[in-house]
This record gives C-alpha cells, structure tokens and sequence, in this order.
C-alpha cells in the first residue's frame, strides 16, 4: 500500500456496501478527526480480511453436528 492515498482509494478499496457509510461518516467528520477517521477506514478497506473469508470461508467445518450429539448417541 502506498503511502500517498487519496480518499477515493479509500473509498473504491471498500466494499460496495460500505462506501455509502463512509461517504456518510466522512461528511460529518470535523477536520481535526480526519485522520482516525480515515485510518480506520483504511484499515477496513486494505487489510484483505475480506479476501480472505471469501477465498475459504467455512473450509474443514462441518455444519449441523454438535459436540454433544456424540455423548448422548453413547449413553
């Protein structure tokens, strides 16, 4: 990530369904706050968190099953 962002990097690294949150945020946001702000928007938007629930989202787990189905199928 480079180090000089614009704030439409931002907003076009975020997901579709968060741009209009930050546009919202960012409109109200004082000048002074700018910067939290913004880091933590571009936390969200570049930290490929993301990617990474959709490249294998529920690998490996089986859905339906519980612990304790096991214990009471024994006693």
């Amino acid at each position: 990530m480079s180090s000089a962002l614009a704030i439409r990097d931002i907003h076009e690294a975020l997901p579709e369904d968060q741009r209009r949150h930050f546009d919202a945020e960012l409109a109200e946001t004082e000048v002074d706050a700018l910067p939290e702000m913004l880091h933590r928007w571009i936390t969200l938007g570049f930290d490929g968190f993301e990617e990474f629930l959709l490249s294998m989202p529920f690998e490996g787990l089986e859905f339906g099953a519980r612990s304790y189905d096991d214990q009471e199928a024994g006693e």
